[in-house]
């Protein structure tokens, strides 16, 4: 009688029907597999300095520009979606529930684990079907209010109405709300058994509701929003240059998440439209770290005096975060890329040995995953639970993903070869596409001619090879470049035929899948699905991925999903490092760098 006393006391308290909530779970963090790597009590992560000096300015490049400051909506550029900017531990995102997983504060040495930041603790069942975070009564935003559980619900009642695609993607798995007491609140969702639910609640950003309520949401802004971080945003030249200060009576300094990190008392950003221009700003010492995202600059750029003196050190430091999605997208929604033998031939002719030897010194690798340089890379033919996954499917997926594995034609990278050419005018055949009098053409006889919608010119030489190879099939690559707000509108409501660009993906595959293949956000203006992928065997693999309780069951998924989306052709996959180029002044210090971050938020001023 005690304990099933205890049982409907506790159901009578979180108000939830039913009698299978008998194993309540309450932590300071959270693994979506197993149990965080650091106990209650821990000091601080293994990978900062603790005693890491306070005080001095970091000076570093924001790349491009930007219009905005709000981040939260499809409107405009904020700061935060810039090349590199979420690497150096400022931005104008507010506070997370939790850090660990997500952009915010990403995890140096775990994948799948977060650790309280505004709330202090969390509760769920075994099920998962929701979760109680109690948040820490000393959080502040910086004009000295507590942050409070009318916040959080304030801020995912925003965000899932008027925020970005991806937001509402996040939040939408959320039945209802409910505020328990100024400091807790509970979220209960539409499924149960979903653990990497509760890990990407825990990176809602909470918004001051008493900052919000008067103001418009949806607009642009150049006006530094209320906040509760680390930093705050002291000068604004819009689009060209921001400063951070350090603010001295952050209420979250001493937490054990953030002891050794935010060492610097100002940071200053200037950007660059010219990664060129950025870069002799760099060598005449205009800011002090440089992430080198160009091959070529890399092996012949350093050269110069303080290199030699050492007063900047050249560091290539390896890492086990995986590398982005990196390709050149077809728009499906579009002819003739909504034919797979197309796609397929267009592929066959991109020449990645040429171009890794003439343009990039042989500095990379071939992209042959959508999760590069991850376990969730499918390799080999598929075995186990990812057979598992996909026999249901075979006769929806090509017959070839069951009997070889994944390859792309290679060269000796001077050039395609005859059989190559061959092979790619066969699949042309099969779609209907025939070389006649020196051109491509459908049977209206109408020529193929398409464009790569490109933001960066530099990429132009990249395709310019590329289009050399179709000419020979009688096939018009057109090139345009566009400024940055045009090509973000364009993006925004996939109104191009191809772009080169990326994916993020991170240590846990989560919520972000969905916004990128799932065919719900095929439509969805600002959505990431940019190949405009409607494949009921992807949606199901995405569901899969998103649900698995055990790693194991995840990779699995994660490698079934990589392997159809290869297969499918839905883009001409392009290359990645597994390591990182910086540059920096002789002045910075920094812990060991952990495997799963670069973490300059860790680094201090000698």
């Amino acid at each position: 009688m005690p304990s099933l006393l205890r049982s409907l006391v506790l159901l009578l308290t979180l108000g939830l029907p039913g009698l299978a909530q008998a194993a309540i779970h309450h932590q300071h963090g959270y693994s979506v597999f197993g149990q965080p790597k650091y106990p209650a009590q821990f000091a601080h992560f293994d990978y900062v300095n603790p005693r890491a000096p306070k005080g001095g300015t970091l000076r570093v490049m924001g790349s491009g520009t930007f219009d905005t400051l709000n981040p939260y909506t499809l409107k405009g550029t904020s700061p935060i979606a810039t090349g590199n900017f979420f690497q150096y531990g400022i931005s104008e995102l507010n506070e997370p529930l939790m850090v660990g997983s997500g952009i915010y504060d990403p995890s140096g040495d775990e994948p799948y684990s977060a650790y309280g930041l505004i709330a202090k603790s969390l509760e769920f069942p075994d099920d998962r079907s929701w979760v109680v975070f109690n948040l820490r009564p000393e959080a502040r935003f910086h004009d000295g209010r507590a942050i409070t559980a009318h916040d959080v619900a304030f801020s995912y009642r925003l965000l899932s109405e008027q925020g970005h695609p991806n937001y509402r993607a996040m939040l939408q798995e959320v039945q209802r709300i409910d505020i328990l007491g100024s400091h807790r609140i509970r979220f209960i969702f539409r499924q149960s058994d979903n653990p990497l639910l509760i890990l990407r609640l825990g990176e809602l950003p909470v918004l001051p509701e008493h900052y919000w309520r008067d103001r418009s949401f949806g607009d642009t802004t150049f006006e530094p929003a209320l906040n509760s971080g680390p930093y705050r945003i002291t000068q604004v030249s819009p689009g060209r240059r921001l400063v951070f200060e350090r603010v001295k009576d952050y209420w979250g300094r001493d937490l054990a998440v953030n002891r050794g990190k935010y060492n610097f008392d100002r940071m200053e950003v200037e950007f660059y439209r010219d990664n060129n221009v950025a870069f002799e700003a760099f060598k005449a010492g205009e800011f002090d770290v440089y992430l080198d995202h160009k091959a070529s600059n890399w092996a012949n750029a350093y050269d110069f005096p303080a290199v030699h003196s050492g007063a900047v050190l050249k560091r290539a430091i390896k890492h086990q975060i995986p590398a982005s999605t990196q390709g050149l997208f077809f728009n499906t929604r579009r002819s003739p890329f909504d034919q797979r033998p197309v796609r397929q031939a267009l592929g066959m002719l991109f020449d990645f040995e040429w171009s890794n030897r003439v343009l990039f010194y042989d500095a990379y690798q071939r992209s042959l995953s959508y999760f590069p340089n991850s376990p969730f890379s499918a390799t080999g033919l598929p075995a186990g639970q990812e057979f598992l996954f996909l026999e249901p499917f075979r006769e929806q997926l090509p017959d070839e993903l069951f009997l070889e594995p994944f390859t792309l034609p290679t060269t000796d990278g001077r050039g395609i070869p005859r059989e190559t050419l061959r092979e790619a005018v066969s699949l042309f055949n099969q779609a209907g596409w025939k070389l006649r009098n020196g051109r491509l053409e459908n049977q209206a006889g109408r020529p193929l001619i398409f464009e790569v919608l490109l933001v960066n010119p530099s990429l132009e030489r990249i395709l310019l090879p590329w289009r050399t190879n179709l000419a020979r099939l009688g096939i018009d690559l057109r090139i345009r470049t566009v400024d940055r707000a045009q090509y973000k509108a364009r993006l925004d409501q996939f109104d191009f035929d191809m772009i080169l660009t990326t994916l993020p993906q991170g240590l846990s595959p989560g919520y972000e899948q969905h916004t990128y293949f799932h065919s719900s956000q095929r439509d969805v203006r600002g959505s990431r699905n940019y190949a405009g992928i409607a494949n009921p065997v992807v949606d199901v693999l995405v569901g899969e991925l998103l649900n698995a309780r055990t790693r194991t069951r995840q990779i699995a998924a994660g490698r079934a999903l990589d392997r159809v989306l290869l297969w499918e052709h839905y883009m001409i996959p392009n290359w990645y490092i597994d390591y990182h180029r910086v540059a920096h002044r002789s002045t910075l210090r920094s812990p060991e760098t952990p495997p799963y971050s670069l973490a300059i938020r860790t680094w201090w001023k000698e």
